[in-house]
């Protein structure tokens, strides 16, 4: 089991944010805590929506120093505008070895998609980011955590290889779509120590109940 964190901006905004982001707004300590947690923790993953700048400015040189990877999911009709990465900040973070993923092209809800948007968003929006970043981008971060059974029909038929939704709690590493804890703007180190906790008391338990099964059988 592993616990998956997900993080949206990072420091000082360069941008206006839309309603709600700012409750998803780490201060650069803040998200050094949290690096500093996961760099000990072989069960922690980290994940990016949105493709900020602070991806590439803030993000990337931390996660190098501490020797980490993590999966970036950039929306893709907003690279190159204000305060979002640009296409060679994108590159960037591919040739650091940074794993790239598709969060769509603009911040639309997946369930309320007609056939001609659900083809930009989970199609066309992958094929720019793989053909800029050099490689088949196939993983998707499900926008505002929304999904229906729909949903994930239309992404199985994309050709989805894995997808993350905000559930929470811990995920099965080997699981098609994995569940994301979201980090608060005003998390603090209670909050993070029961967060991961609680992945590791779901692990003790699917390892137990794996057992029971062995020994069954």
């Amino acid at each position: 089991m592993t616990v998956i964190l997900a993080v949206h901006g990072v420091g000082r905004p360069a941008r206006p944010l839309d309603p709600g982001e700012d409750e998803r707004w780490l201060t650069v300590e803040q998200f050094e805590r949290v690096l500093d947690v996961a760099a000990d923790r072989e069960d922690v993953h980290l994940t990016f929506d949105d493709g900020n700048e602070s991806d590439v400015d803030i993000v990337l040189p931390r996660l190098a120093d501490r020797g980490l990877t993590a999966e970036f999911f950039p929306l893709a009709g907003r690279l190159g505008q204000r305060g979002y990465l640009d296409r060679g900040g994108l590159r960037e973070l591919a040739d650091a070895g940074m794993e790239i993923g598709s969060h769509g092209w603009e911040p639309r809800d997946w369930r309320r998609l007609d056939d001609r948007h659900a083809t930009r968003e989970l199609k066309d929006a992958p094929k720019l980011l793989g053909d800029l970043c050099g490689r088949p981008v196939r993983r998707y971060s499900l926008p505002f955590g929304a999904y229906d059974r729909r949903v994930l029909a239309r992404l199985r038929q994309a050709g989805a290889t894995r997808v993350y939704s905000s559930d929470g709690g811990a995920a099965r590493r080997d699981g098609w779509l994995q569940a994301r804890t979201e980090l608060p703007h005003d998390l603090d180190g209670d909050w993070l120590d029961e967060v991961l906790a609680g992945s590791r008391r779901r692990a003790v338990r699917w390892a137990n109940r794996l057992w029971r099964r062995t020994r069954r059988s």
